[in-house]
C-alpha cells in the first residue's frame, strides 16, 4: 500500500514538473525582457534538476542524482554570470 503511494506520488510529481518546464520554455521564448529569459531559465534548471531527483527515486539509481548535482552547480553559475552580464555589459572585467 505504502509503495503505490509513493509510486502515484512520484509520477505524479514528474508530470507536474515536466508542465512546469514547459511553461519555463514558454517564459524564455516570449519573455518582453531579458530579466524575463534569464527568470526563465533560472526557473528551467531548477525543474530539471528536481526531475532528475524524481527518477533517481523512481529507479534506485544514484546517476540521476549525480547528474542532478552538476546540472544545479551549472545552472547556478550561469545565472550569476547572465545577471552580471545584465547589470553591467560584460561578464569577465
Amino acid at each position: 500500500m505504502i509503495t503505490q503511494i509513493l509510486v502515484w506520488s512520484v509520477l505524479l510529481a514528474q508530470i507536474l514538473l515536466a508542465l512546469a518546464m514547459g511553461c519555463a520554455v514558454i517564459r524564455v521564448l516570449r519573455g518582453p525582457r531579458a530579466q524575463d529569459r534569464v527568470l526563465g531559465l533560472d526557473t528551467l534548471y531548477v525543474n530539471a534538476t528536481m526531475l532528475l531527483l524524481a527518477f533517481g527515486i523512481r529507479t534506485g539509481s544514484t546517476l540521476y542524482f549525480e547528474a542532478a548535482l552538476i546540472i544545479a552547480l551549472l545552472g547556478f553559475v550561469a545565472t550569476a554570470a547572465l545577471a552580471k552580464f545584465l547589470m553591467r555589459g560584460e561578464v569577465i572585467e
